[in-house]
């Protein structure tokens, strides 16, 4: 956007990208290391196949989609803006799809993140709801990520009022209130876009878990993931780049999902909240089998119920899952 940094140390720019002042990016922290779960080890080691697949199609069977969306309920995200030069630069080894070290970087520790009040019709409310998410979010990754030898730094938040221009593109496009641009880092949500896009929900849940399947593209990008995603699909067309695109998304959902459960405590998630988080993840899925690039409403739910559940990066690898839990 001309005239107007995305850097969050800069200055409040009333109307249009507003920062949080005094923000400071958390310093990544040590964390022991943590087994994965035993349920995590027979998926990995099965490649999701068996009784990995059983696990998952029963998961599949509790939350099975309850029919088409609302004339009010949220639009399924679009793409994110395609960026104007070449795709972010990336290792040529498709290992760091299925072998990240990420995966080996155990269950998350619980995080204590409180959820404010909101009122989704207050822009300021909402700005200062989406900060401290955030806020919770760079901390709980920047452990996760450490021991890993990757390094980790939290992503530039840019929070619009109006339309702009990202190295990722104009915004807002149609369909989409928020998106991630690798290529600086940036974190993009519109407040009020992202109250329409929601169908105006009441829910804070929902709008953290939008948030977080945000940032889990962040966490992917960080990890070496979203790098090679991005070359891989730009070599592909049709039905393969769909795929591609499914398993990168169904993946954040995953990874959002995982930062849910570690919150699950302090946030707090009851059954109610998780219901919300659930149906929110269902209803942004493609209900039409053509040109589906986010996944299936009920596989939309399965991998971020299944995240919830496991809170452990292991059981977010999408990549090397069977086909139909990925349509």
């Amino acid at each position: 956007m001309a005239g107007h940094s995305t850097d969050t140390g800069t200055a409040t720019v009333p109307g249009r990208i507003r920062v949080r002042e005094g923000y400071e990016r958390p310093a990544p922290v040590g964390r022991p290391p943590q087994r994965p779960g035993l349920g995590v080890s027979l998926v990995l080691a099965t490649g999701l196949g068996a009784i990995g697949l059983a696990a998952f199609l029963a998961v599949s069977a509790v939350f099975a989609p309850a029919g088409p969306p609302a004339e009010a309920a949220p639009e399924p995200a679009a793409e994110a803006p395609v960026p104007d030069g070449d795709a972010p630069a990336a290792g040529s080894d498709p290992a760091v799809l299925t072998e990240s070290a990420l995966y080996n970087s155990g269950e998350m520790a619980e995080v204590t993140c409180v959820a404010p009040d909101l009122n989704a019709d207050d822009k300021e409310s909402m700005e200062n709801f989406l900060h401290e998410m955030s806020d919770c979010l760079d901390t709980a990754w920047s452990e996760q990520f450490g021991g890993t030898g990757l390094e980790f730094e939290p992503p530039n938040r840019v929070y619009w009022y109006a339309s702009g221009r990202s190295p990722c593109g104009t915004y807002p496009t149609e369909g989409t209130a928020a998106f991630y641009c690798q290529a600086n880092k940036g974190l993009y949500l519109g407040v009020e876009d992202i109250v329409r896009n929601s169908g105006d929900s009441e829910y804070p849940e929902a709008y953290t878990f939008l948030l977080s399947h945000e940032y889990a593209h962040h966490v992917q990008g960080e990890a070496g993931i979203l790098g090679y995603f991005h070359t891989a699909r730009g070599a592909a067309s049709g039905n393969e780049r769909d795929l591609l695109t499914r398993r990168s998304e169904l993946q954040a959902n995953c990874l959002g999902g995982a930062f849910l459960g570690a919150a699950e405590e302090s946030f707090p998630i009851g059954r109610e909240e998780h219901a919300h988080i659930l149906e929110d993840a269902e209803l942004r899925g493609d209900y039409s089998a053509e040109d589906r690039t986010h996944g299936s409403p009920g596989n939309g739910r399965m991998w971020t119920a299944h995240g919830m559940d496991r809170a452990d990066p292991a059981a977010c690898n999408t990549w090397a899952a069977p086909e139909d839990v990925v349509e």
